[in-house]
């Protein structure tokens, strides 16, 4: 268990992380281990690392093949985080959004940096 003294911060946001089948890209004409990241800034750093919790939100995936997906929060840091977004074998995706909210230690106005 994460506990926190202070004030909480919580943040949230939601990401297309790809169109492709718009331009014929990757996740929608390939095959095999494919994978996209995308790099989320926080508006304003926390006191430090959040938990961040990440899920699917709108998907398009061709039903001819089976539906293989994998979502994940990677590097969370005190500034941001990346979502990594990866499938394998003949599956096919046009497109994905997912959603995401943080929740950590916020800055305090009295906290100094004394570095």
């Amino acid at each position: 268990m994460k506990r926190f003294s202070g004030p909480i911060g919580i943040e949230q946001g939601t990401k297309v992380l790809f169109s492709d089948f718009a331009h014929d890209g990757a996740m929608w004409t390939g095959s095999g281990p494919r994978e996209v990241r995308h790099q989320e800034t926080f508006r304003e750093a926390f006191a430090e690392p959040p938990v961040v919790k990440l899920g699917i939100s709108m998907w398009d995936i061709d039903h001819a093949t089976n539906s293989r997906v994998d979502i994940s929060a990677e590097n969370v840091t005190e500034n941001g985080f990346e979502i990594v977004f990866r499938t394998w074998a003949d599956t096919r995706i046009a497109r994905i959004r997912a959603d995401w909210m943080a929740i950590g230690q916020a800055r305090d106005e009295d906290d100094w940096d004394v570095a």
